[in-house]
């Protein structure tokens, strides 16, 4: 009897390349826009193939994002218990340099998961931070609440939520220094040099369509923009379904303008930010203070242009990613000027993860506003870049 060719050539870990090939597209793609056939050829099986291993989609979804959880755990667990912070910040990065394309998923696609899975997900991350927070206190005890542990972890996370060319072994060591720094800052410390941002308040919408921007985003931050409908953003401005496409084509047109309306705040508060600054130093802490103060200030803003990008169209998506990349240039060129050590990618490189501590440093502090909370965000954010 012969055997059936396809089964003999079938690699051992074929669910293994199933998981990470998933990993990629939900992170560059998100969950919903992902496709089991989009899946199955990255692999370069059928998607009858994949339902072998996967009853759905989401089934697959919810394993992805298991696996660098997992992957983080069991490389702390090698480590000694009380090995120094560098030696558990080195595994960490390892794993997250390693799972680089697939870690978007952690980020913002987790939300898309079950009350009993995202539960699980948070303890075992939980204990992570945990892990991280020992060690952190045992060479530098201070008063608070794990924000250095979860900030020094959004500075290594932030390797997966871009796409700069960097060797891997760079990364890792970048990265673990920047995390090792973030450690060692006193978030009690304002940064010499530190003006305290105010940005204006949030206008009050006058006209409809502005009303239903206002309206729109809270809710795509709450529950992501796929799982909104037309008739949630009507009832919140009092009109019907019907009456919305008097003013957007369609709900992505309203997602398309709180992206626009993002990067148009950012944009104007970062030129007036750098008015003022005396220097390349100073100028690089000013553009942290401002990222910390517009983050706070516009949090469901923020979180919806970051996490929902890439579900724009490509005609709507880019004049969004020519801002976000002019955003990012003139961070790396001030600190290249401050830092001049630093090539092109480890600036960039070193800007995502001051982006990765203020999103999971205010995420730590549950994005309650005050100068003390931007203060210490930013003194962390200082941190990661080296200054």
């Amino acid at each position: 009897m012969t055997a059936d060719p396809t089964t003999a050539t079938r690699p051992r870990n074929r669910k293994q390349l199933i998981v990470e090939a998933a990993g990629r597209v939900f992170s560059e793609r998100g969950y919903h826009r992902a496709s089991m056939e989009e899946i199955a050829a990255g692999v370069g099986i059928t998607a009858a193939a994949l339902y072998r291993h996967f009853p759905n989609k989401y089934a697959l979804f919810a394993e992805c994002a298991d696996v660098m959880a997992d992957g983080l755990v069991a490389a702390l667990d090698e480590v000694p218990p009380e090995a120094p912070l560098s030696d558990i910040l080195t595994a960490v990065t390892r794993v997250t340099v390693a799972h680089r394309a697939s870690g978007g998923v952690y980020r913002w696609e987790a939300r898309y998961l079950n009350r009993e899975d995202r539960r699980h997900l948070r303890a075992k991350f939980r204990q992570l931070v945990g892990r991280v927070d020992e060690a952190v206190q045992r060479e530098r005890p201070l008063p608070d609440e794990r924000l250095r542990a979860v900030a020094a972890l959004g500075a290594i996370g932030s390797v997966t939520m871009h796409h700069t060319s960097i060797a891997g072994r760079r990364a890792e060591n970048l990265l673990s220094a920047a995390a090792l720094r973030v450690a060692a800052t006193d978030p009690a410390v304002v940064h010499e040099g530190a003006r305290p941002v105010e940005l204006p308040t949030q206008p009050v919408p006058r006209t409809r369509r502005a009303q239903i921007l206002a309206a729109a985003i809270p809710l795509f931050a709450r529950d992501g923009f796929a799982n909104v409908t037309n008739g949630q953003i009507a009832r919140a401005v009092g009109l019907t379904p019907s009456a919305l496409y008097r003013h957007y084509p369609g709900k992505v047109d309203i997602l398309a303008a709180a992206c626009l309306q993002a990067a148009g705040l950012l944009a104007q508060w970062v030129e007036q930010s750098l008015h003022e600054a005396a220097g390349p130093r100073e100028s690089v802490v000013a553009l942290a203070a401002t990222y910390v103060a517009y983050s706070f200030e516009y949090t469901a803003l923020n979180s919806v242009a970051e996490a929902e990008l890439a579900g724009l169209p490509a005609d709507l998506r880019r004049p969004l990613v020519l801002a976000q990349r002019e955003h990012i240039a003139v961070w790396e060129q001030q600190l290249r000027l401050a830092r001049s050590e630093l090539d092109p990618r480890q600036a960039r490189v070193l800007v995502h993860a001051g982006f990765g501590v203020v999103v999971e440093a205010g995420r730590r502090l549950r994005w309650r506003d005050g100068h003390d909370h931007r203060d210490a965000v930013t003194a962390l954010v200082v941190g990661a870049l080296g200054l």
